[in-house]
């Protein structure tokens, strides 16, 4: 559905403003290369959230507790 939707707003975007749609159509690409370390950072993050997470709570695991 997403796909759909950003398809049905390029075209919208060609039959208003073409060069701006080709503009973004060239720079795609580009702009999906530079957005892969900050993809990388925050699965990075994630994990380590998920680690500090877990550590904090052993003791209560360690102790029989049994929640989410």
């Amino acid at each position: 559905m997403k796909v759909l939707t950003t398809l049905i707003l390029w075209a919208l975007l060609l039959a208003l403003c073409w060069p701006l749609a080709i503009v973004i159509l060239l720079a795609w690409p580009l702009l999906w290369l530079l957005s892969i370390p900050f993809r990388i950072v925050g699965a990075l993050m994630s994990a380590i959230l998920a680690f500090i997470t877990t550590l904090l709570f052993l003791p209560a695991r360690l102790l029989g507790y049994k929640g989410a």
